[in-house]
C-alpha cells in the first residue's frame, strides 16, 4: 500500500523527468541533417491557418479590456495622459504572449498531438525507427519550429489589435483624447518591452510544441488514448505557460528597470 502510494506521488516527478528528457532529444534534433525544410513549411503553414483567425478576435477584447481597466484606473489618479502607455505596455508584456500561446497550445498543439497520437497508434513511428528514421528529428522538429515562428509572428499581430482596440475603446466609451494616447506610448513604455514580448512568444511557442509531440508520441490505448493524449497536453501546456510566464516576468523587471515618466 505504501509503495502504491508513493509511485502515485512521484509519477508526475518521473513525466516531468520524462517530458524534460524529451525536449534535450528535440533540442539535438535541430542541429541534425537532413533538415525537413517542407515539412516545417508545412507545418507552419498548417498552425497559421488555424490560429490566425481566433488569434485576431482574441485580441480585440484582449486590447478593450486592458484599455477599459487600465483607463478607468488611471482616471481616478487624474492620470489620464498615461492611458495609452500603461495599455500598451500591459497588451505587449503580458496580453499578446500570453493570448498568443494559449491559442497556439489549444488550437494548434491539440492538432499536433492528434496527428502524432494518430501516426503512434498505427505504429507508423516504430515502422520510421526500424527503417533507421528518426521520428524526433523527421516530425517533432519542423512541429516545433512551426510552432515558435508562428507565435512570434502572431504576438506581432496580437499586440498591433490590441493596442488598436485599446485606442478605439478609450478614445469612444472613456472620452480621452487621441493625440494623447499615441503621444504617451513613449512615457512609460521602452523597446527591451517589446523584445520580452517576442521573447516569451517564442519560449511559449517552444513549449506548446514540445509538450503536444510529448504527448502525441506517447499516446496509448487506442483512439481514446489518443483523445486523452490531446486533452492533457492543452492542460499541461496552459500550466507551463503560466508559470513561465512569472518567471520571465520577474527575471525581467529585476535586469531592465522600468521607465519613469
Amino acid at each position: 500500500m505504501a509503495s502504491l502510494t508513493s509511485a502515485r506521488v512521484l509519477a508526475p516527478v518521473g513525466t516531468a523527468g520524462k517530458l524534460f528528457a524529451f525536449g534535450l532529444d528535440v533540442g539535438r534534433g535541430l542541429f541534425r541533417r537532413p533538415f525537413q525544410l517542407r515539412e516545417f513549411i508545412q507545418q507552419a503553414w498548417f498552425i497559421a491557418s488555424v490560429t490566425i483567425i481566433p488569434t485576431a478576435l482574441v485580441a480585440i477584447p484582449f486590447g478593450a479590456v486592458i484599455a477599459l481597466q487600465v483607463g478607468g484606473l488611471i482616471k481616478q489618479f487624474g492620470a489620464q495622459s498615461f492611458t495609452g502607455s500603461a495599455s500598451v505596455l500591459a497588451v505587449i508584456q503580458q496580453a499578446a504572449p500570453i493570448g498568443t500561446a494559449l491559442l497556439i497550445a489549444g488550437a494548434g498543439g491539440s492538432a499536433i498531438a492528434a496527428d502524432l497520437g494518430a501516426r503512434k497508434i498505427r505504429e507508423e513511428l516504430d515502422a520510421m525507427m526500424v527503417l533507421g528514421i528518426d521520428p524526433i528529428q523527421r516530425l517533432v522538429v519542423p512541429r516545433v519550429l512551426g510552432c515558435m515562428l508562428v507565435a512570434v509572428f502572431l504576438n506581432g499581430m496580437v499586440s498591433v489589435v490590441g493596442v488598436a482596440g485599446g485606442y478605439v475603446f478609450n478614445v469612444i466609451l472613456q472620452d480621452g483624447t487621441p493625440g494623447a494616447y499615441i503621444a504617451s506610448f513613449t512615457a512609460l513604455a521602452q523597446l527591451p518591452d517589446l523584445y520580452i514580448g517576442l521573447f516569451k512568444a517564442l519560449v511559449f511557442g517552444l513549449i506548446a510544441g514540445v509538450v503536444a509531440s510529448y504527448k502525441g508520441m506517447n499516446a496509448g490505448g487506442g483512439p481514446k488514448g489518443v483523445g486523452d493524449a490531446v486533452n492533457e497536453s492543452v492542460v499541461i501546456t496552459f500550466l507551463l505557460l503560466f508559470v513561465v510566464n512569472f518567471i520571465l516576468s520577474t527575471i525581467y523587471l529585476q535586469i531592465v528597470p522600468p521607465k519613469t515618466g
